[in-house]
C-alpha cells in the first residue's frame, strides 16, 4: 500500500457562511477563517476543505457559481483569500477547494450567452432539449431540490437541464471546450498554491445522449440511470488527471452519490489515474421514509454492514473517506448518537472513536469536534436551505402529507442543521457575529462552545485532539487491516485493526443501556490508548456504560 500525506491527514470542513464573521454583517467570511487558524492548528488538523467561496448569487449557498475566479463579495476579496492561504501554509495546514463543475449558476457568463440564441457559440456549453410539447418537458425527471429537472426558456422555446435548482444549469461535459475551460480554471487555482479539490457531484458530469423517462420515485422520474456514473465519466476524469491533477502534489476527493465499492475502485483505485478517494453515502442515504426524509435512525447492524463492507472491499485497492456529517447532513450526535444532555458528551466521543480508528482519511465537519447538535426548528420560516424549503412545499403545502407527519422527518434530516453558526463562546450569537446571523444560532451554545471546551481537558474537543494525535503516532490506525467482530450485535460496534505485529481493538457502544462485553483473551492487559469513561480494562469481563468506547493496543514484537 502506497504511503501518502493525504492518507495520513485529518481534514476539517469549513462552511464559510457559518464559521466566523469578522466584519459584523451576520455572514461568515474569509478573514474570519484566517482569524481562527490557530484554533485549528491547536486541534491538530492537517487540511481544510473549504466549501465554495467563489462569486455566486447564492441560490444554493455558493454551489451556484457565477465566476470561478472571483471571491463572493460577502466573503471578502481575492487578497483576503491569498492571505488566508499564506497563513494556513505558515501553520502547515493545507487548503482544499470545493470544485463545482457539474453545473454553474444561471448568472454565469457562459449561461447568459447560451440562452441568447440557439446559434450562440456557448449554446452547447449546457444541455438543451426540445419539450414533448410546448408545455411538457423532455422527460419526467425530477430535480434533487424538488420539481422538474427541466426549465423552459421562452425566448428560444427549449428546455435546459438542471439536476439541482433551476438556477443551476448542468454543463455539457461532452463539449471539449467546456472541459478545456474547466481544466484551465483548475490550473489557475493550483498555480495559486491550493492543495487540492473536493469535487461536487463529480459522478454526474457525464450524461447519456438518450434521456428517456425514469422510473417514478416519489413525485418524479429517476434520472440516476442516465446521469450518475455516466458513459464518459472515467474518460473525462482521466483527462482531468492528465491535464491538471498529475502535475501537482495535491489531494482530490470526489462526491459520488450512489457509488458502489467496485465503482469506487474505478474512480479512486491505487492506479486508476483519476481521483485519490471518493465520498460514498450509503450510511447516510439508506434510511429514507419519504424520499430522503425520515425521523428514524439507521439500525446499528445495517450501519456496521455498510461501514465494514467499505473497509474490507477497498483495503489495499482504493482509499476510504471517513465521515459522519457534512454541510448536507444533519449533525452526527443527533443522528447516530444521542443529543439528550445526559448522553450527549459520551455519544459524541464514542462516534469520534468509532470513525477515527477506521481505515481511511477522517473528515471533521465544523463544530463536530464540539459535539454540536441538530437545531430545534419550530416552523418552516426558520429554514434557509433551498432543499428544505422546497420539500415542505412539495410534501405539506401540496397536501400530500400533514405537517404533523412530515415535520419530524424534515427537522431530523434538514441540511440547515449543519449550517447554524459555529458556537465559539457563550456570548450573544455564540461569538460568531456581533449582529443577528443569517441563520439562527442553536440555543444550546451557552453549554456547547469552543471557549469552554478548549479550556476543559475532558471535553469533546480535547477528545478529538487526542484522536488526531494518536493517528499520527500509530501507523496501524492509518494503514491497518480492518476486521469486524460481533457482526449481529445490535448495541455494540467492535472491530480490530492489524498492521504487522501491532493490533488494536475498538469497542463502541451505540446504546443508552448498560451492556456487557468480554475482552478477547489476546487483548488481556493491553494498553488502553483512549477511552471516554473512567474505566479500567484489565479485567476480561466489562460492564459498559451508555455510549462507552475504548481502544486497546497490543504489540507482539
Amino acid at each position: 500500500m502506497k504511503k501518502t500525506w493525504w492518507k495520513e491527514s485529518v481534514i476539517y470542513q469549513i462552511y464559510p457562511r457559518s464559521f466566523m464573521d469578522s466584519n459584523a454583517d451576520g455572514i461568515g467570511d474569509i478573514k474570519g477563517i484566517t482569524g481562527k487558524l490557530d484554533y485549528l492548528k491547536y486541534l491538530g488538523i492537517d487540511v481544510i476543505w473549504l466549501s465554495p467561496v467563489y462569486q455566486s448569487p447564492n441560490d444554493d449557498n455558493g454551489y451556484d457559481i457565477s465566476d470561478y475566479q472571483s471571491i463572493m463579495n460577502e466573503f471578502g476579496t481575492m487578497e483576503d483569500f491569498d492571505e488566508m492561504l499564506k497563513e494556513a501554509h505558515a501553520r502547515n495546514i493545507r487548503i482544499v477547494m470545493d470544485l463545482v463543475v457539474n453545473h454553474t449558476s444561471d448568472e454565469h457568463k457562459w449561461f447568459i450567452e447560451s440562452r441568447k440564441s440557439k446559434a450562440n457559440k456557448y449554446r452547447d456549453y449546457y444541455i438543451w432539449r426540445e419539450g414533448k410539447s410546448s408545455d411538457i418537458p423532455p422527460n419526467n425527471w425530477g430535480s434533487c431540490f424538488g420539481g422538474s429537472a427541466w426549465e423552459y426558456d421562452k425566448d428560444t422555446e427549449m428546455y435546459y437541464l438542471h439536476l439541482f435548482s433551476k438556477k443551476q444549469p448542468d454543463l455539457n461535459w461532452d463539449n471539449p471546450n467546456v472541459r478545456k475551460e474547466v481544466f484551465d480554471m483548475m490550473t489557475w487555482w493550483c498555480d495559486k498554491g491550493i492543495d487540492g479539490f473536493r469535487m461536487d457531484v463529480i459522478s454526474m458530469i457525464s450524461k447519456t445522449k438518450e434521456m428517456p423517462d425514469g422510473d417514478i420515485h416519489g413525485l418524479y422520474g429517476d434520472f440516476a440511470p442516465y446521469c450518475v456514473h455516466g458513459p464518459n465519466v472515467h474518460k473525462y476524469l482521466k483527462e482531468m488527471n492528465e491535464q491538471v491533477l498529475s502535475k501537482y502534489d495535491i489531494m482530490t476527493v470526489g462526491e459520488t452519490s450512489g457509488v458502489t465499492p467496485e465503482q469506487a475502485k474505478l474512480y479512486a483505485g491505487e492506479d486508476s489515474n483519476e481521483l485519490n478517494m471518493v465520498f460514498q453515502f450509503e450510511h447516510v442515504e439508506s434510511d429514507g421514509k419519504y424520499g430522503k426524509w425520515t425521523d428514524q435512525k439507521l439500525p446499528l447492524t445495517d450501519l456496521k454492514e455498510i461501514m465494514s463492507r467499505w473497509q474490507t472491499e477497498l483495503y489495499d485497492k482504493a482509499w476510504n473517506s471517513l465521515f459522519w456529517d457534512n454541510h448536507d447532513q444533519p449533525r452526527a450526535v443527533s443522528r447516530f448518537g444521542n443529543d439528550d444532555p445526559k448522553y450527549w458528551e459520551a455519544s459524541a466521543k464514542m462516534l469520534a472513536t468509532c470513525l477515527h480508528m477506521m481505515q481511511g482519511t477522517p473528515y471533521i465537519y465544523q463544530g463536530e469536534e464540539l459535539g454540536m447538535t441538530n437545531y430545534p426548528f419550530r416552523n418552516p420560516q426558520e429554514f434557509r436551505d433551498i432543499e428544505s424549503i422546497h420539500a415542505y412545499e412539495e410534501w405539506c403545502e401540496s397536501g400530500r402529507l400533514s405537517h404533523d407527519i412530515f415535520w419530524p422527518c424534515l427537522i431530523f434530516k434538514s441540511r440547515d442543521n449543519a449550517r447554524t453558526p459555529m458556537q465559539w463562546d457563550d456570548t450573544t450569537y455564540a461569538g460568531f457575529s456581533a449582529v443577528t446571523p443569517w441563520i439562527a444560532v442553536n440555543p444550546n451554545y451557552t453549554t456547547i462552545n469552543a471557549k469552554s471546551q478548549t479550556s476543559d481537558p475532558n471535553s469533546v474537543f480535547h477528545y478529538y485532539k487526542k484522536l488526531i494525535s494518536l493517528r499520527k503516532q500509530h501507523p496501524v490506525i492509518v494503514y491497518g487491516k480492518y476486521e469486524l467482530l460481533l457482526k449481529n450485535d445490535k448495541q455494540l460496534f467492535v472491530y480490530t485493526r492489524t498492521l504487522q505485529y501491532t493490533k488494536i481493538l475498538v469497542v463502541c457502544s451505540f446504546t443508552k443501556n448498560n451492556t456487557s462485553f468480554q475482552i478477547p483473551e489476546e487483548f488481556a492487559n493491553a494498553e488502553c490508548l483512549i477511552s471516554n469513561m473512567n474505566h479500567s480494562y484489565t479485567n476480561s469481563s466489562i460492564d459498559l456504560k451508555p455510549y462507552e468506547s475504548f481502544v486497546l493496543l497490543k504489540n507482539e514484537t
